[in-house]
C-alpha cells in the first residue's frame, strides 16, 4: 500500500505523531492536513484544465486557417 512501509512501521509513526502533538491537537492537525490535500487536488485539477485548454488552442487556430483557405478555393 505505502511501498515499503508495513503495519508495524505505520503504527510506530502514528504513535510518534500522537506523542508530538497530543490527543487534543491531533484532530486539528488531521483537519488541517485534509484541507491542504483538498486544496492541492483542486489546484491540480485547475492546472490540468488549463493545460487542456492550451493544447486545444492551436487546433482551433489551425481549423480556422483550413476553413478560410477552403472558402477561397
Amino acid at each position: 500500500m505505502f511501498g515499503g512501509i508495513g503495519a508495524q512501521e505505520l503504527l510506530l509513526i502514528l504513535f510518534v505523531i500522537l506523542l508530538l502533538f497530543g490527543a487534543r491537537k491531533l484532530p486539528e492537525v488531521a483537519k488541517g492536513l485534509g484541507k491542504g490535500i483538498a486544496e492541492f487536488k483542486k489546484a491540480m485539477k485547475e492546472t490540468e484544465e488549463e493545460i487542456k485548454k492550451a493544447a486545444e488552442e492551436p487546433k482551433k487556430i489551425e481549423n480556422k486557417f483550413q476553413d478560410s483557405s477552403q472558402k477561397e478555393k
